[in-house]
């Protein structure tokens, strides 16, 4: 798409350049005095497309460059190149705004001076007795003036439906002045028809009404250029081309007068009025039914529809209305215009107004986005620093005093609702702006005497509250009419340059906190392992003595109660004493019981082992009986 936009461009303005030699030399063949001024009108509009065409090719630069830095996000995980200032990173876009905000007021103020001095110089000229002179080839003339006709109308509506289906805004200006220079060369070829049809000096009056209407333009571009300097700038809105016209766009398309009044009819009734009967009715007899339809419209100025959660103020020429009470939502009747106005204001709607830096971008909304990225046109505030370690430091090193104050970079919004619309209204000039400025001044006073680890930390909701508190008053103090809902302080960090290095201080900070709590809890776990070892150390031995004492007392009992038994039988008691150390000793030996003992049996031991103990050791449980 950007490609064909270029290219139609570019045809525009070589059929613009193209079309205005030719058409001066062919006025120039036919001493054709409409011819001339035409040409120059040719040469208006390819100077415009020549300007249209490079400043399409400054966005599509512009474009281009950013989807290779979205394609470099997505790609590198470095940090270097997301660092870099806008007119580093973004050159394209540089180029573009600064194309914007010089060239084109330059261009458009030259462009006014060649209108305006054509328009002079050209009338003076034509008003010269010697300037209207005979015609010379009218036929040849006529020819090629309504070939250019042609062309220019082919091209040049070409190239305005191409930009009206593709919102191509720079696309227009150069397509309009085709199809102005297209009604223009044919205004000229009719001139000369006129010429020959008897009427000798219908080429000099053409050329008096092209010179006053390339006035006109001149006096619209002029009027253009003022309404610039005062015209609000609103982040992120589209304007027109500074050097479009709209008068060359009305005249090169009337048709889309028509077409915006069927189309505000149908939007109006609801349904397709301009396909009905009556439409077609309308558009036959438009000229008498023109003044009926100004006066519906007058009269439609008369009910005024106040919609919920509005209210409106009646002012009867400019003055507020004597019943001094706003328009509450509902149904209305009042002077038709220009005698009454009702300005509506949306009463119950929380509005905001932001203090500090304002977003380029509104896609940043539902993304994370880090300090160290540049989201916004920094505006940086003085901010107290109370940290006296670094200051009194800094004072024994013999080094330079560090200021105590730091530079944040905030971006607040404050939302509020009207709650008197007749003090909103009339009571200060501009109640948003002044709104603003006093939220301003009440953040730069807050900020200055707070401490910025403080705010940046936990402190946020105390200082939101605070400042809503002062804005509040601020407000009420010049009667604004409005109540303050909120103050939002989750946009304050520092600002993107020093970012890195306030990372790094914070980082330190946290990795001097943690190594002083992991050195804490290992001296806890080490006194608690000291403690615990030695307590069962402690136990251990009280147990061994214990341990030692039972035995000894046990010992010592044993032996008293072993004395008697020995006294009573001392043979049985050693035999006894003997049989019970066997069977203790022999207790895991395999044993071999002998019945016989009439007989001289030689035992021969294989002391290699050869079936297995346990099966030897079997126990079989009795057969049980039926």
């Amino acid at each position: 798409m950007e490609r064909n936009t270029h290219k139609n461009g570019l045809v525009n303005l070589l059929i613009a350049l193209g079309a205005g030699v030719a058409a001066f030399a062919a006025a120039r063949y036919s001493h054709s005095l409409a011819g001339l001024v035409a040409s120059v009108y040719l040469g208006l509009g390819a100077l415009v497309a020549a300007v249209s065409w490079f400043q399409t090719r400054l966005e599509d630069r512009e474009r281009l460059e950013r989807l290779e830095l979205d394609e470099l996000t997505r790609s590198r995980t470095g940090s270097t190149l997301f660092e870099a200032k806008d007119a580093e990173a973004f050159p394209a876009r540089r180029a573009r705004e600064q194309f914007e905000r010089f060239f084109v007021p330059i261009f458009t103020v030259l462009l006014c001076l060649i209108q305006a001095g054509g328009a002079y110089f050209l009338w003076r000229w034509l008003a010269k007795p010697g300037t209207a002179a005979t015609l010379q080839e009218p036929m040849a003339g006529m020819f090629l003036f309504f070939l250019f006709a042609l062309v220019l109308f082919m091209v040049g509506r070409f190239g305005a439906t191409f930009a009206r289906l593709r919102n191509q805004r720079l696309l227009r200006p150069s397509s309009s002045y085709l199809l102005l220079n297209a009604l223009l060369c044919a205004v000229v070829a009719v001139g000369i028809i006129l010429v020959q049809s008897g009427f000798p000096r219908a080429d000099l009056y053409v050329a008096f009404v092209l010179c006053g209407l390339l006035g006109l333009v001149a006096l619209e571009t002029l009027v253009a250029l003022v309404l610039e300097i005062y015209r609000p700038r609103v982040k992120g809105k589209i304007e027109r081309p500074l050097y479009e016209s709209r008068l060359v766009g009305l005249l090169g398309q009337p048709e889309g007068l028509i077409t915006t009044a069927a189309q505000a009819i149908d939007y109006q009734f609801g349904f397709k009025v301009s396909e009905t009967w009556f439409y077609k009715f309308f558009i036959q007899a438009v000229l008498w039914l023109a003044p009926l339809q100004l006066a519906v419209l007058v009269l439609s100025t008369c009910v005024v529809i106040i919609e919920p959660g509005e209210q409106g103020l009646l002012e009867r020429f400019g003055k507020p209305a004597a019943t001094g009470q706003p328009l509450n939502a509902g149904l209305h009747f009042k002077a038709p215009w220009p005698v009454d106005q009702v300005y509506r204001f949306r009463t119950e709607q929380i509005q905001s107004v932001q203090v500090g830096s304002v977003p380029e971008h509104d896609d940043h909304r539902e993304t994370v986005v880090l300090w160290t990225v540049s989201h916004s046109r920094e505006e940086n505030f003085l901010v107290a620093n109370r940290d006296s370690a670094a200051l009194e430091q800094a004072g024994e090193t013999g080094g330079k005093r560090t200021p105590p104050v730091s530079l944040l970079t905030v971006s607040i919004p404050v939302q509020f609702q009207i709650t008197n619309l007749m003090d909103w209204a009339y009571r200060n000039e501009d109640a948003p702006a002044l709104l603003q400025d006093l939220a301003t001044r009440e953040v730069v006073r807050y900020l200055a005497g707070v401490d910025m680890n403080h705010i940046m930390a936990g402190g946020r909701a105390d200082a939101s509250a605070e400042l809503q508190k002062l804005i509040q008053r601020s407000a009420n103090e010049r009667a604004l009419g409005a109540r303050i809902i909120s103050v939002g302080l989750q946009d304050l960090h520092p600002p993107v340059k020093v970012a890195p290095d306030y990372e790094k201080v914070i980082s330190a900070l946290h990795s001097k906190q943690a190594k002083i709590l992991a050195a804490q809890a290992d001296q806890i776990r080490t006194n608690s392992m000291s403690a615990a070892a030695a307590a069962a150390v402690l136990d251990q031995a009280r147990a061994q003595r214990v341990a030692t004492e039972v035995r000894a007392v046990s010992q010592a009992g044993l032996f008293t109660n072993q004395i008697p038994a020995y006294q009573a039988a001392p043979e049985v008691y050693r035999q006894r004493q003997y049989l019970e150390t066997f069977a203790r000793a022999t207790g895991g030996a395999r044993k071999y019981v002998l019945l016989t003992t009439n007989t001289h049996d030689v035992i021969t031991f294989d002391l290699q082992e050869s079936i297995a103990r346990d099966m030897l050791n079997l126990n079989i449980a009795p057969a049980k009986t039926p």
